[in-house]
């Protein structure tokens, strides 16, 4: 089985307790981001999902930043398609890796909101998206492996002699992650992802994705390469009923404004549609700790654990017990969150996985 890893979120754009009350925001901030990296290190996350966006800071330099005021966790960087000629970003990412000490892993993002997409300059629809990220990764790890200059033709990119220096300390490369809803998205997952992040649903249809999933990566040779992750939000609290005042407060004076945007700007993106499903099929709980109130005001990962550090344990390991070795969590605030996860809900999962969590 394998070792199970867990990562945390780094809220460039800043953090909150409360959507729509100005007192409850914190501004993103070098303070806030070295606050949430050394809570997320105490607890020994092994991975920093750096966030992009327009409303979020630049992902490379704050990963960069945070990376040297660190020494063991790994930023995981969006790589997204488009954006960065991939012979550049094979040494963006080889040279970030050598002089962390092998600390970076890479995010594949074709992008969840169209109109911020189209603004950024970016003509290529989703699917051609998709296809131009596997167009990339294909030409990142040719040029990371490959003996001599690399020859490359594809649709959007030819190369005609490339070479890329220094290489990866990790060897082959570092580790790629992708989280997606769209059969795009798990067919380059299937020839390309480490793990595959699913956001917050049933752990029964967690399962049988996992398993379709599997049998894409197996007509490459990868069914047994490729890993599973979740991406949720967590709020725990000693107290089960602190843990659902949280929660309300966390989502109870969301403007209007906030929630229409999760209703029309990610039509596009087949993940956020489902977990905005599952919340109009399920209601608020999916299960009596999985909680879908964040997706009326945040898009991504709305769905939480809630509960108890025994109760939010729990629910996690149905997901363990579905297949799932990777946790990319967040929580509000996220320096609070990470030191309680570490504290409360680490040492349950370790107990009952025995041998399966680093050291």
């Amino acid at each position: 089985m394998r070792t199970l890893e867990f990562g945390w979120y780094l809220p460039t754009h800043g953090d909150t307790t409360a959507y729509g009350v100005a007192e409850a925001q914190v501004a993103g901030s070098p303070e806030l981001c070295e606050r949430v990296v050394r809570a997320a290190e105490r607890a020994a996350f092994e991975y920093l999902l750096i966030p992009v966006g327009s409303t979020c800071w630049e992902a490379w330099i704050s990963g960069a930043f945070m990376a040297a005021r660190s020494s063991t966790i790994k930023p995981l960087i969006a790589a997204r398609p488009g954006y960065i000629n991939p012979v550049l970003m094979a040494k963006m990412i080889s040279t970030f890796d050598q002089m962390s000490g092998g600390r970076i892993c890479i995010n594949l993002i074709a992008g969840q909101n169209e109109s911020e997409v189209e603004a950024e300059g970016l003509r290529y629809a989703k699917e051609e998206r998709y296809a131009l990220m596997e167009e990339e990764v294909s030409i990142l790890k040719a040029l990371w492996t490959t003996h001599g200059p690399v020859k490359f033709e594809g649709k959007f990119h030819t190369l005609s002699g490339a070479v890329v220096r220094p290489r990866p300390l990790q060897q082959p490369f570092p580790k790629f992650y992708l989280g997606g809803g769209s059969r795009q998205a798990w067919e380059v997952s299937a020839r390309h992802s480490d793990v595959h992040l699913f956001w917050g649903d049933l752990p029964e249809r967690i399962a049988r994705n996992i398993a379709e999933i599997r049998q894409l990566a197996k007509a490459h040779g990868r069914e047994n390469a490729i890993g599973f992750g979740m991406r949720l939000q967590l709020i725990c609290r000693e107290d089960e009923g602190d843990a659902w005042e949280a929660a309300d407060t966390l989502v109870r004076h969301a403007t209007e404004r906030q929630k229409q945007e999760m209703r029309t700007l990610y039509t596009r993106s087949e993940a956020n549609q489902r977990v905005q499903q599952l919340a109009r099929e399920y209601g608020d709980l999916l299960l009596p700790h999985l909680w879908t109130g964040i997706t009326r005001v945040r898009p991504g990962a709305g769905i939480a654990v809630v509960g108890n550090p025994a109760q939010c344990a729990g629910t996690l390991q149905q997901f363990i017990d579905a297949g799932c070795h990777s946790f990319c969590l967040s929580g509000y605030l996220h320096d609070e969150e990470a030191e309680r996860f570490g504290r409360l809900v680490r040492p349950i999962l370790a107990a009952n996985n025995r041998g399966r969590l680093a050291a």
